[in-house]
Order: structure tokens, then C-alpha cells, then sequence
């Protein structure tokens, strides 16, 4: 694959970032927002600091959630794609479309549902602030983890599809991908830090609604993303003079 294919890819999976965020910022906006604006009415009925907010909820809520969706669509379109052109090829015969959603999912559950399952997304009031610093730092070395050990766990498989098979293989790199992260979950610290109060309901509604948003992110980049790769790699026929011609792509 030459660098203007790669190049095209790369401009094509920050389009569908940001068609992927567009649809994101409507999850978390109606989902979402309502269990934001419900952690902070706790927070405020319980807190007896009452500062002046520097951006008001209104604009959190709207301009600001939009800029940081949206801006976190075309940059997570673009690694996504760069991810694309490498494992394209090396993941098995699989098409554009069909690459795209593969990547996608692989995506969804090392990246995010992973280290959610041992770190899950709290609401405002919820965490000791002490411990933002090493909670945050425990939740990207989670992430680290389960994108090098889902790469160890695909590096296994093809090491030993010629001996015991590609099923058999792949059966033993699930065992070893699902043993390391059950010794890291068994290892890194936890934490539970829930105000004894706090409404468990909307604990799980703001946590679904954070893997919701994810979900529409990763689902609909990867269908996105799919059309334009194929679009790119696998052109129809152009028809000229009234035959049909192949349109010359570069790889």
C-alpha cells in the first residue's frame, strides 16, 4: 500500500470519525446529559461550597460537549484508519467493509470495554478527588495492557495455526488473552469510592450510557468507514465510449 493510499485512508477515516462523533454526540446528549445534570443536583444538595461555575452547564452541555465529541471523532477516524492500513491483510482474506468492521469491534472491546469492565465511567460526584491522578493513570495503563495483549494474543494464533489448526489456535489465544487480563484485573488496584446515597439506578443508567455512546461510535465508523475504504481499494468499473473500463487504483 503506497503512501497516497494510505494518505486517501487517512482522510477518509477522519470523515467517518466525524460522521461516527455526530451520531455519538446525539447518544450522550440525550442519554447522557439528563444523568450529568442528575450527579451534579446530588453533588450540589450535598456540597456546602457553592463557587461560581467558570462555563456554565448550558454551554458544557452543548458547545462543549459538541467540540469535545466531535473533535474526538475525526482524531480517533484517523488512528483508526492508520490501525486499518496495517492490519489490513494481516488479519485474513476479509474485504474493505468487511476489515473495517473486524477492526471495529477488536476496537470496541480492547480500547474500551476492557478497561471499563475493571475501571467503569463514574458521574460527576462520584471518586474521591485524591485519587483522580492515580485512577486516571490506572485506567490508560488498563488500556495499554489490553491493546498489547489482544496484539500477543493475535501474534499467538498465527504462531500456532500451522501446528494445531486455526480453530484449535484461536481457541488458545482467546485462553491466554482472557487468562492476562483476568491476572491484570487481579493485580491493579481498585477502587470503590460510591457515596453510601447515591442512587445505584443512576449509577448504571450514566455507565450504560457511557458504553452506549461508545458503541455508536465504533458500530457506525466501522460501517462508515467500510463504504469509503471500499470506495478507495475496490472501485466499480467506470464506463467510457460505451465499455466498461477498470479505474486504476494504486496499492
Amino acid at each position: 500500500m503506497n503512501s497516497a493510499t494510505v494518505r486517501n485512508l487517512l482522510v477518509r477515516g477522519m470523515l467517518a470519525g466525524l460522521a461516527a462523533g455526530l451520531l455519538a454526540l446525539v447518544v450522550a446528549y440525550f442519554l447522557g446529559e439528563p444523568r450529568v445534570d442528575a450527579a451534579i443536583a446530588y453533588e450540589e444538595a450535598h456540597s456546602h461550597e457553592h463557587g461560581v461555575e467558570a462555563v456554565s452547564r448550558t454551554m458544557q452541555s452543548t458547545a462543549g460537549l459538541s467540540t469535545g465529541v466531535l473533535v474526538y471523532g475525526v482524531a480517533f477516524g484517523g488512528i483508526a484508519a492508520l490501525a486499518y492500513c496495517f492490519a489490513l491483510g494481516r488479519i485474513g482474506r476479509f474485504g474493505p467493509r468487511a476489515s473495517a468492521l473486524l477492526l471495529a469491534a477488536a476496537g470496541l472491546i480492547t480500547v474500551y470495554v476492557v478497561p471499563f469492565l475493571k475501571y467503569p465511567a463514574n458521574p460527576p460526584s462520584v471518586g474521591d478527588p485524591d485519587t483522580i491522578g492515580t485512577r486516571t493513570t490506572l485506567y490508560f495503563l488498563m488500556v495499554v495492557l489490553s491493546v498489547l495483549l489482544a496484539v500477543a494474543a493475535v501474534i499467538l494464533g498465527k504462531r500456532l495455526a500451522p501446528r494445531l489448526g486455526n480453530w484449535n489456535a484461536t481457541l488458545a489465544a482467546g485462553a491466554f488473552l482472557v487468562l492476562a487480563i483476568g491476572l491484570a484485573y487481579a493485580f491493579l488496584p481498585s477502587f470503590n469510592e460510591v457515596p453510601k446515597d447515591f442512587s445505584a439506578t443512576l449509577l448504571w443508567q450514566f455507565r450504560l450510557a457511557a458504553l452506549a455512546v461508545q458503541l455508536t461510535l465504533w458500530t457506525s465508523f466501522g460501517l462508515v468507514f467500510g463504504v469509503l475504504a471500499e470506495r478507495t481499494l475496490a472501485p466499480k468499473p467506470a464506463r467510457a465510449n460505451g465499455a466498461t473500463r477498470a479505474t486504476p487504483v494504486a496499492h
